[in-house]
C-alpha cells in the first residue's frame, strides 16, 4: 500500500485563484471581531482592507493586523468561478444590481468546490476502486450544478447533495484505512481539545469531524487517516506526518503550527507563517 496518494491536480480549478476573483471571500462573508478577525463584519458589505483592484491591502500582514482568520479561508477555487464563469467576468462595481445575486451564490459554489476536492481526491485512491464508478457520477453531477446560472445554484439543496456525498466518501475512507495493518483509533467526533497526542500512531484512524484544537500532534503518524472536517486549529503538528492523510485541505493546513518536518501530500503547500 502506497501512502503518497495524488489529491486535485493544481490545475484543477480547485485551488483559490484571487486575481481572477472579485474579492468575494472579502465582501459576501460575515465575520466577528475574535482571535480570527480584528473587526465586525456583515455579509455583504466590503472588507475595509479590500482594494479597488480586489487585492488585499494588507495581505502581506494579515496575520500581525489581527486577520488571521483570512490566512485560513480557501474558497477552493469557488471565487474565480463565480466571478468568470456564473457572472462572465463582470464585477459586483461595475453590476451593482447583480451584487446581492453574487454573494449569494459564492457560499453555495464554495461548498460545491469543496465536495469536488473530496471527489477528485478519492478517484486516486486505488483502494477506493470498488466505488469509484458511484465518485465519478457524483463528480460529474456536482461539476455540473457548478455550471448553472446563478438562479439555479441559490436553488441547489446544498444539504441533500453532502449527505448523498458523504456516503460515498464514507465508504471511500472505510476502504484505505481497511488496508491499514492492526487496529485503528475511531476518535469520530471526539473532543480532543488541547489533547497530548505527541508522536501518536494514528495510522487509519477516524478523525472525521474530531475537534483537535490546540492539540499536541508533534511527530504523529496520521498516515491514511481520514481527517475530513477535523478542526486543526492551532494544533501543533511539528514533524507530524501526514502523507496520505485522507480528505485533507489547504485550510486545515492553514489553520495548524508546523514547521518544515512536518510531513505533508504533495498537493498541498506548507503554509508561509510555519
Amino acid at each position: 500500500m502506497s501512502d503518497q496518494h495524488q489529491a486535485p491536480p493544481a490545475d484543477g480549478g480547485l485551488h483559490s485563484d484571487c486575481a481572477n476573483c472579485f474579492g468575494l471571500c472579502c465582501v459576501a462573508l460575515p465575520f466577528a471581531a475574535s482571535a480570527d478577525f480584528a473587526v465586525n463584519k456583515d455579509a455583504g458589505t466590503p472588507c475595509t482592507n479590500l482594494l479597488n483592484d480586489f487585492r488585499c491591502g494588507i495581505h502581506s500582514q494579515l496575520r500581525e493586523r489581527g486577520f488571521p482568520g483570512c490566512t485560513v479561508f480557501d474558497c477552493f477555487g469557488a471565487g474565480q468561478k463565480v466571478s468568470q464563469i456564473t457572472f462572465g467576468g463582470t464585477d459586483w462595481r461595475q453590476a451593482p444590481g447583480s451584487a446581492g445575486k453574487m454573494f449569494a451564490v459564492f457560499p453555495v459554489m464554495r461548498q460545491l468546490h469543496e465536495l469536488l476536492w473530496y471527489l477528485t481526491e478519492a478517484l486516486t485512491l486505488p483502494a477506493a476502486a470498488p466505488v469509484h464508478d458511484d465518485l465519478r457520477k457524483a463528480l460529474e453531477d456536482t461539476e455540473a450544478l457548478t455550471r448553472g446560472s446563478a438562479d439555479e445554484l441559490t436553488g441547489v439543496d446544498v444539504a441533500a447533495l453532502r449527505h448523498d456525498i458523504n456516503t460515498l466518501l464514507l465508504r471511500t475512507s472505510e476502504l484505505v484505512r481497511a488496508e491499514v495493518p492492526g487496529r485503528k483509533k475511531n476518535h469520530r467526533g471526539a473532543d480532543l481539545i488541547g489533547a497530548k497526542l505527541r508522536g501518536a500512531d494514528l495510522r487509519g484512524a477516524n478523525l472525521r469531524g474530531a475537534y483537535l484544537i490546540a492539540a499536541d500532534m508533534r511527530g504523529a503518524d496520521l498516515r491514511s487517516a481520514d481527517v475530513i472536517g477535523a478542526d486543526f486549529r492551532d494544533t501543533n503538528l511539528r514533524g507530524a506526518d501526514l502523507t496520505g492523510a485522507i480528505f485533507l485541505t489547504q485550510a486545515q493546513l492553514n489553520a495548524a503550527k508546523g514547521d518544515a518536518a512536518t510531513k505533508l501530500p504533495t498537493a498541498l503547500s506548507r503554509p508561509a507563517h510555519w
